[in-house]
């Protein structure tokens, strides 16, 4: 009897690891769980439809907005899901991924979260300053990091600095030759000799490229990749199983959206998804919504009130972040940890927006209503981006502007290659 249970006992054993195997061989091979390859649709809990739409907030009439401007031609796809009271309420798309196959945006189609990123990273380092894994006031330098700035000062700016975006550096130094293909992690040392804005910790001045070297931090601190890191201690706990990094984390999905610029598709360029902290998230918009609704604090065993208040908590003032009335609707305009906050009719909004090319995404809540929306679309068009202030001004009740007034906003001109048609 002994042996034959020692030999069932040895058969479990080498099934389990033979199932571990197997699953670790395909996520290499894929680039995703294979949780995520198994899990069964999420349709049928998603309040997709008018009948599913419930709340302070007139959806059905956002929704009547938001269809005519995916019809614009400047649009090809659009995702957004609205978190209203702590609760997922709305999730619509409109479009299509690709203007060539005609193949609609679905719940399930994912996107590049671009700059949103960054509150990941910013959300990750609050995480491990919590537990006493990292010090966010502690220099640089006692991380190994590829990251050398202009006087030394990788020596005195602290983490916090760094994900606040205060090194000193012109805004955006050396994004262009990160296009051109050179390596990250070069270009951070070569940042040394990079003009500087402002002496280094004195003001706020948007970065990519030195900001990325926060996920060679995190790295260390957790001993695995940053990617490893965030997967296992955010994504994962969070369910938010299409949210993956890299390109493989956007092609390798069924419904993945093709980056456009009017009704041309665009080639994919690797450039942003090298600094994962920086651009390097890709999910679909229901993924997007559940870390939203993380950062309002719904999910306290895996982002605590106190990592929350950490990461969002403005450390430096920053210039305007959009333009025209928008600018003038947001005052007080900060920067935490990877999160932007401001003032919007006397509330404090936090959130972030994203763009590389052909693709757009933003976030934008009211921690304390735990009512905000993201969106992400596939083309460059910036209108979009006043989609979250029309849906708060319709749950606050009032009526700053007419953000999704379309009206007055001149049809783009014809290519110059293609005769205009005449009736």
């Amino acid at each position: 009897m002994r042996k034959f249970l020692a030999l069932l006992f040895g058969v479990a054993a080498l099934l389990l690891v033979g199932w571990y195997g197997y699953r670790t061989l395909v996520e290499q091979q894929v680039g995703f769980p294979l949780s995520a390859l198994l899990e069964p649709e999420r349709k049928s809990s998603l309040p997709t439809e008018p009948d599913d739409w419930q709340g302070k907030i007139d959806y059905r009439n956002l929704d009547r907005d938001f269809a005519a401007m995916a019809a614009r031609p400047e649009m090809a796809g659009l995702a957004i899901a609205i978190v209203e009271d702590g609760e997922i309420r709305f999730v619509r798309t409109y479009g299509v991924t690709d203007k060539r196959s005609g193949e609609p945006v679905t719940p399930q189609t994912v996107f590049r979260w671009a700059s949103v990123s960054k509150g990941v990273a910013g959300s990750l380092a609050a995480k491990l300053a919590t537990e006493g894994t990292l010090n966010l006031e502690a220099p640089l330098s006692g991380w190994q990091t590829s990251l050398r700035l202009p006087k030394s000062a990788e020596m005195r700016i602290s983490l916090a600095q760094l994900l606040s975006h205060q090194t000193g550096l012109t805004k955006n130094s050396y994004d262009n030759k990160l296009e051109d293909g050179e390596s990250p992690s070069l270009l951070r040392g070569q940042l040394s000799v990079a003009p500087l804005k402002c002496e280094p910790g004195t003001c706020h001045s948007y970065q990519n490229i030195a900001f990325d070297a926060v996920s060679e931090i995190l790295g260390q601190a957790t001993g695995t990749l940053y990617s490893g890191a965030v997967r296992e201690q955010l994504f994962g706990p969070l369910g938010m199983s299409s949210a993956q990094f890299g390109r493989i984390g956007l092609t390798g999905a069924e419904s993945w959206a093709r980056p456009h610029r009017g009704d041309e598709v665009l080639t994919l360029s690797e450039s942003y998804w090298r600094v994962p902290a920086a651009a390097g998230v890709n999910s679909d918009i229901v993924d997007m919504a559940r870390w939203m609704r993380a950062q309002m604090g719904v999910d306290e065993a895996i982002l605590s009130r106190e990592t929350i208040a950490i990461a969002q908590a403005p450390l430096v003032r920053t210039g305007r972040v959009y333009g025209g009335d928008l600018a003038r609707a947001l005052t007080t305009p900060s920067y935490g940890l990877g999160w932007r906050s401001f003032n919007y009719t006397g509330r404090q909004l936090v959130g972030h927006s994203g763009a590389v090319d052909g693709y757009r995404a933003t976030m934008i809540f009211d921690p304390a209503a735990r009512t905000g929306v993201v969106a992400m679309w596939n083309n460059g068009w910036g209108r979009p981006f006043t989609i979250p202030f029309a849906v708060l001004d319709s749950y606050y009740g009032q009526s700053v502007s007419d953000w999704l007034d379309l009206s007055e906003v001149p049809l783009p001109a014809p290519p110059t290659d293609v005769p205009a048609l005449s009736n």
